[in-house]
């Protein structure tokens, strides 16, 4: 019997702020015509029961809470109050509408899916993240706002670090432009921890700091130190808890990483040229969406964009209309397109949202207020089928009308698109079993 191992395991807020399996075959049977394009795609379904087409995820986190009704679920017949004052227009998908502020995007809908009945019951920024990245309840109050916030359950992009590995020189789960509120790793651990980019790329002088030696240090210099580290560290094996332990694990990435010419390469936005930079924006959001799919193509596994500024209780239409909806839309279109172009679509998942949408009813101050149980999910790429709309809301954009996707239905959804288990399990720190994500139902819509 031959046994074959299948798969491996900012801007403030108004709150202050097991996939492994075995695959045993008989050997004649192996040698009969089991050929080795059929035990790659065996390994590609392994775990799943679907083909994998995904091994990468750009997540772009539009922070604060994005209007759905001033962005992708336009109202035209709802009363001034709920509509605001952004028209439809049409895509280039028959019998799909947009606001009139994501005309780059018109130009593309028939290569992404727009999700319109994602609703949940945590209308809060710090206690929203945390769920819709750990799929999770919070046990703190809204306003506690630690960086991370999930010191028990991983996150989406620690999960997937941990399930797929390294695919090439970068770190598997990268955060940037600074850490994303629920983007920790939870009880897995500092290993699986995002490297965190806290520079913002549109800045001539952008680099990904502590990736150059220390100047004057020479290469023979860090190897004696090196040296005298790792007998301290044989010493001190079986000891090596808490913020020891922590901070070997921070240094052996940091080391990978500065000896590593492809990762320096992957990092280096100014190799771009003005051209492609223009295409996605010079704003924070459209050159981290560049830089994004830099480290995708270099084998990051998962990239997690915080895109802040989208909390508007205010006067918000001005700021949509000049300084936040234009970005977005210049980004995410260019990104998938840019995708498409370098032929890393179909193997890169797309996902655009924020921890909750905004109330269907302008307030009295000219802005719109939190409102989880209506937002809208942009997809592409990945396996996604494109050129759809899942899912409506009511005439006034407040709840589904369809059935409502959760937070897990959509932390499911990731996973198995990535060829990940979402029903594994690992022993949290009390010994009890605790599965990848809680509940929730596969979208088969969206393939």
């Amino acid at each position: 019997m031959l046994r074959l191992e299948l798969g491996k395991p900012s801007v403030g807020n108004c709150d202050g702020i097991d996939r492994r399996h075995a695959l045993r075959l008989g050997a004649t049977s192996l040698l009969g015509g089991l050929s080795l394009p059929t035990l790659l795609e065996l390994q590609a379904k392994a775990g799943t029961g679907r083909e994998i087409k995904a091994k990468s995820c750009v997540f772009l986190f539009l922070e604060g809470g994005p209007p759905h009704q001033d962005m992708w679920d336009p109202k035209p017949e709802a009363p001034a109050e709920i509509r605001g004052p952004f028209p439809p227009i049409a895509t280039n998908v028959p019998g799909t509408f947009i606001t009139d502020q994501l005309p780059l995007c018109a130009k593309i809908a028939d290569k992404y899916t727009i999700l319109r009945s994602h609703s949940h019951r945590i209308n809060g920024h710090s206690t929203g993240y945390h769920y819709v990245m750990t799929g999770r309840k919070p046990n703190f109050a809204d306003g506690d706002n630690p960086v991370p916030n999930n010191d028990y359950f991983p996150s989406v992009g620690s999960v997937v670090a941990r399930e797929l590995g390294q695919g090439g020189a970068l770190p598997p789960y990268i955060n940037l432009p600074h850490p994303m509120q629920g983007g920790g790793p939870g009880f897995y651990g500092a290993e699986y921890a995002p490297f965190v980019i806290e520079s913002d790329p549109t800045q001539p002088d952008f680099e990904v700091r502590d990736l150059q030696p220390i100047s004057g240090l020479s290469s023979n210099r860090v190897s004696t130190r090196r040296k005298l580290l790792a007998g301290i560290e044989r010493l001190e094996r079986g000891r090596a808890e808490g913020r020891a332990g922590v901070m070997s694990t921070y240094y052996e990435k940091a080391q990978s990483l500065i000896t590593s010419s492809d990762a320096k390469r992957a990092f280096d936005i100014h190799s771009e040229s003005d051209d492609v930079r223009d295409r996605y924006g010079r704003t924070q959001i459209g050159q981290c969406a560049l830089l994004a799919r830099r480290l995708v193509e270099g084998g990051c596994r998962f990239v997690g964009v915080d895109a802040p500024g989208w909390d508007v209780h205010f006067n918000c239409f001005p700021s949509l209309q000049t300084d936040l909806i234009p970005y977005a839309d210049r980004a995410f279109s260019a990104l998938v397109l840019d995708l498409e172009e370098r032929g890393l679509l179909d193997e890169t998942l797309v996902v655009m949202m924020g921890e909750m949408g905004r109330t269907p009813r302008v307030n009295a101050q000219a802005g719109r207020d939190h409102w989880s149980m209506a937002q809208t999910v942009i997809f592409a790429g990945g396996g996604v089928k494109p050129g759809q709309v899942i899912g409506a809301t009511d005439k006034h954009a407040a709840a589904p009308t369809t059935e409502p996707v959760s937070v897990n239905d959509l932390l499911r959804t990731i996973h198995t698109l990535m060829g990940i288990d979402p029903d594994r399990t690992y022993l949290g720190p009390l010994g009890r079993p605790v599965p990848l994500v809680d509940g929730g139902k596969f979208i088969d819509a969206l393939v």
